[in-house]
């Protein structure tokens, strides 16, 4: 039942579970989780103060903080009335007025299934303008998710000049953010810097896809230097799937102040009276132990909330796209079918250039928007393809590019207002000199969309994963369907109109397993993830290549999200030869797969491959539902890099150790694990074996105390089967 609480009035303590709690205690309000507490001062007629993020707080020390000497900052400044600093909501009211004097008018509280919720209302003092600050708390992981509900009252419209999620002050110290960075093909890069005086804007306006550049969300390590397992870290994400900014401003305050939200540069939102705008959610979280403890805090938020079937083993693929391109054609479909079952895989992904009737699509210059089989290449059909899935005993899955045409198509041909452009204007064209995008804030366009997973489902119902990829950028600001005065909408509303078909394919596919491709990595964001299972990293599936960008995306992101997989050498981006070991070693600390042509494989090679499926199956459980523990960074020029997954009882671990710099008379350091019961022993067992003797320590077992104060030492010499690029997986299982 919601209760309105007047804060001045009377103070009420909800505790529904026995850690997330939300507290409001006079004019104080407490959202707290298990391991942290976010608290802010709220009293009515007064700006909302912040006062706490971090460790949780017990009722006494919460309001022991009027005490603490420190500054209670406005929770959500606005432009106006004495706020000279970087805002987080700027409009201009329906006379002309471009000021805003918002103050508290009261408090609510709420329950849901999975967590409890706090809203602070504040109101205008002139204006008949509102602003809601959400502040919700699970009840199962360390996670605050922070947002706003903007309701224009008065009787003219509002323009919304910048209306962030949320605003998240940190105190001025030895603090460094780490932050991801990157370009197609080297998506998900590691940086980590000390903030400095000034402004550090991390952002994205591709309009389409998000992470490619830059991603939505960033860590702050509080005692200096990042460090992985200690120390203490504030974690933050936009749950945000088009243009975004996080603003992090240091000036002569004694607060680093961090603002997050969509990217308003020319998107600006008119709200007619009446109407109201949610903006997304940043999720906050707090860890003592430093940058994987709040990575571990993503994870099981992720696994759990955030992320289609955070509970679902996924499936060993074989995708077809390096293996044939775009020569789609019945027998070999049905022979790469039968490689990957013989292989132990579970399913089969049947790529690019599968359709097109007047357009056949031969590569990449045609066809998008025209999905109809091309019966030259496939003349049984999917249904074919999916009878022959059934006959190998394994999955069958598919891509498309929904939101996308090619203006070589039928469906341009019908629908050229259907496109993103500028009126008047040239038509920018992507991929292939012909690409354009839907506008998917038509609610046409929205129904074909959800129509082409629709016809596909309902024809061939046993189509168990579609790959659906997003390959442009917006070009050309313009849409035919948005009224010239709202064309600054079209961002916005682009992704509202992507979530809505999103909601009407889950509500009718609920089982249905959805990768976000994107050009790659273009897609990594907590905004798109809750109707997707996974993303796929990069195109770039280069072994070494990914350690860097798996690294720097399991800050964020857990395994299961991670589509991992095994491809050929040289390899197709970078050209770079490692052994097969190496490929493995790698694709098996996130989601397994293949991306290849077997046939052109040796019989040793497909041996080594069947036997590496059989390996992670058996560990699949942990590292895909496991405690993530980065040791050894490939950023800190070790010349190795190390992690492992632990299951949350600790009878399990998996532990990944890559040597990735070639030099002779190098030393890599001995790695200590970490996660491990320290009082029971762990019997030792290598995966995907090396060439040569075992190793000294196979089925021997060891304390936990032992592997995280002394640690195993790898064999890191070169042989000519490994080429210098050794690694080793090894599996602890607790006796």
């Amino acid at each position: 039942m919601k209760k309105l609480i007047l804060a001045s009035a009377f103070a009420l303590t909800l505790s529904l579970c026995a850690y997330a709690q939300v507290t409001v205690s006079g004019d104080r309000v407490s959202v707290n989780t298990e391991n942290n507490s976010l608290i802010i001062n709220a009293r009515v007629g007064q700006a909302p103060g912040f006062l706490h993020f971090g460790a949780r707080l017990s009722d006494a020390d919460a309001d022991a903080l009027r005490f603490a000497g420190s500054r209670s900052l406005n929770a959500y400044p606005v432009y106006g009335q004495g706020e000279v600093r970087e805002e987080a909501m700027e409009v201009t009211h329906g006379d002309g007025n471009m000021s805003l004097d918002l103050v508290v008018e009261g408090v609510s509280t709420d329950s849901a299934k999975d967590a409890d919720i706090a809203c602070i209302t504040l109101k205008d003092k002139v204006y008949d303008f509102w602003v809601k600050l959400y502040y919700k708390a699970f009840r199962d992981v360390d996670m605050i998710e922070a947002w706003t509900e903007i309701i224009n009252g008065e009787k003219k419209p509002v323009l919304l000049r910048k209306f962030d999620s949320a605003f998240l002050p940190v105190r001025t110290g030895d603090v460094w953010v780490s932050h991801l960075y990157g370009t197609w093909a080297n998506e998900g890069r590691l940086v980590e810097e000390p903030l400095q005086r000034g402004m550090l804007r991390i952002e994205n306006k591709d309009g389409v896809r998000n992470s490619h550049t830059s991603h939505a969300e960033i860590m702050l390590s509080l005692d200096g230097k990042p460090s992985e397992n200690t120390g203490a870290v504030i974690g933050a994400a936009l749950c945000y799937s088009g243009n975004y900014h996080i603003d992090i401003i240091t000036n002569d305050s004694d607060y680093h102040r961090i603002f997050a939200g969509i990217c308003a540069d020319n998107s600006t939102l008119t709200l007619a009276p009446g109407e109201s705008f949610r903006t997304p959610e940043l999720a906050l979280t707090y860890s003592d132990e430093g940058l994987s403890g709040a990575s571990r805090n993503f994870h099981r938020w992720a696994r759990a909330h955030k992320v289609a079937h955070g509970d679902r083993e996924r499936k060993i693929l074989l995708n077809s796209w390096e293996g044939v391109y775009f020569n789609i054609n019945e027998p070999g479909m049905d022979q790469m079918m039968a490689d990957i079952a013989s292989m132990g895989g579970e399913l089969f992904v049947m790529d690019d250039g599968w359709f097109g009737d007047k357009y056949p699509r031969l590569n990449d210059t045609s066809s998008l928007g025209d999905w109809v089989v091309d019966k030259n290449k496939l003349p049984n059909g999917i249904q074919g393809l999916v009878d022959a899935a059934d006959r190998h005993g394994i999955s069958f899955g598919i891509w498309i590019e929904p939101e996308m045409a090619n203006t070589v198509s039928e469906l341009y041909e019908k629908h050229p207002d259907w496109i993103i452009n500028a009126a008047g204007r040239d038509v920018v064209k992507g991929r292939g000199g012909s690409q354009v995008i839907l506008d998917m804030g038509n609610p046409a366009v929205q129904d074909f969309v959800f129509g082409i997973v629709d016809g596909l489902m309902t024809k061939y119902p046993r189509i168990n994963y579609i790959k659906w990829d997003a390959n442009m950028t917006v070009g050309s600001h313009g849409s035919s369907y948005l009224p010239a005065d709202r064309q600054s909408e079209l961002y916005i509303r682009y992704h509202q109109g992507l979530a809505a078909v999103c909601d009407r394919i889950r509500a009718k596919y609920p089982d249905l397993t959805i990768q976000a491709c994107a050009s790659g990595g273009g897609r990594a964001n907590y905004g798109i993830l809750p109707w997707f299972d996974e993303f796929w990293v990069s195109d770039n599936t280069d072994a070494l290549q990914r350690i860097y960008m798996q690294w720097g995306t399991s800050y964020f992101f857990p395994s299961i999200t991670m589509a991992s997989h095994i491809s050929a050498v040289p390899n197709h981006t970078v050209y770079r030869v490692t052994p097969l070991k190496f490929r493995i070693d790698v694709a098996m600390s996130g989601r397994l797969g293949m991306e290849l042509q077997p046939k052109d494989m040796t019989p040793e090679e497909i041996a080594q491959c069947k036997q590496a499926i059989a390996d992670y199956k058996s560990v699949r459980p942990v590292v895909q539902f496991g405690d993530i523990y980065r040791l050894v960074s490939p950023y800190d020029n070790l010349g190795i890099a190390s992690l492992m997954y632990c299951s949350r009882d600790k009878s399990e671990a998996v532990f990944y150790w890559w040597r990735i710099e070639n030099f002779y008379d190098s030393h890599p350091p001995r790695v200590k694990m970490a996660g491990l019961d320290p009082d029971r022993m762990y019997r030792v067992e290598e995966l995907d074996k090396a060439p040569g003797r075992p190793l000294s320590f196979e089925g021997r077992s060891f304390s936990g105390s032992f592997l995280m104060n002394v640690g195993l030492e790898m064999p890191s010499g070169f042989s000519r089967e490994l080429m210098g690029y050794s690694s080793r997986v090894l599996h602890l299982i607790a006796e």
